[in-house]
């Protein structure tokens, strides 16, 4: 029997109302330890989605107080994203790989007789991937990304921020004058300044934290565990021969959708 999306989904949905202001939806980000909430107008229907990164696009970690008093002035209906992507709860797991790869998103709202009964995210995707019995042979190695984004732990948050931002990345990697890894920086680590001036004394070393490593020969199931096991997205990739060498490369959830979405993969035959 092959796998709908009804088997994987997270039921229910986390919303917030189109009033909300951004500086509670990074609380509320926080609290349910989400990416993303969905909003609602006043009669309950859900008219868009906001998420982490869409507060980080803002100028809230600016220090110019007149951005900041712009942003704080915001809800969550101004900075939504609309219209909200959705699946069909009998859709196959194909459909759905299909789908995240193609829209370069990270979760769809699961729908049936058009009205909303879940979530599905990338992370529940690679829960089923560990699951799995025949587990892909491919390697970290195999699917990784070479790029990655670095930054030294001196670095301004406003500018990791906003280095973020224009290059479409959830997360930093913090290394040292000799490029040492320090830790990594995530959009959860800068949630919390949404709901208060940013001080432009503020370094990345203050608020990062440990990254999680990975060799370079691990298994694609080994990856996706360490993934699930600590509610984490990417993991800097490195040679256990030589640890203390800079990063290889890094390999996040998206990478590995997307191997699964190609035409030979064992999970689209």
């Amino acid at each position: 029997m092959s796998t709908l999306v009804k088997d994987l989904m997270h039921q229910g949905v986390i919303t917030c109302k189109a009033t909300t202001t951004l500086g509670h939806v990074a609380v509320l980000l926080n609290q349910h330890n989400v990416h993303a909430l969905f909003v609602t107008d006043r009669d309950g229907r859900i008219m868009g989605v906001i998420s982490d990164f869409d507060l980080m696009a803002g100028e809230w970690l600016s220090s110019d107080p007149d951005s900041l008093h712009t942003m704080k002035r915001l809800n969550a209906s101004e900075l939504m994203s609309h219209p909200v992507d959705t699946i069909d709860a009998n859709a196959s797991l194909t459909e759905a790989v299909n789908k995240f790869t193609e829209l370069q998103i990270s979760r769809l709202m699961v729908t049936e007789n058009e009205k909303p009964v879940g979530i599905l995210s990338i992370s529940d995707l690679i829960a089923n991937i560990a699951k799995a019995e025949k587990a892909k042979r491919d390697t970290v190695g195999d699917v990784m990304s070479d790029a990655i984004l670095v930054c030294r732990g001196k670095t301004s948050v406003t500018s990791v921020a906003q280095a973020m931002t224009s290059s479409r990345w959830r997360s930093v990697l913090v290394v040292d004058a000799k490029g040492k890894v320090l830790g990594v920086v995530s959009g959860h680590d800068l949630l919390n300044f949404s709901r208060s001036p940013v001080d432009e004394h503020v370094i990345v070393r203050d608020v990062m934290h440990p990254a999680l490593t990975i060799d370079i020969n691990s298994s694609l199931r080994e990856a996706a565990d360490m993934m699930i096991q600590n509610h984490h997205h990417r993991l800097v990739v490195i040679d256990k021969e030589n640890p203390d060498d800079f990063p290889l490369g890094v390999i996040s959830s998206f990478d590995i959708v997307a191997e699964m979405a190609k035409p030979d993969s064992v999970w689209q035959k």
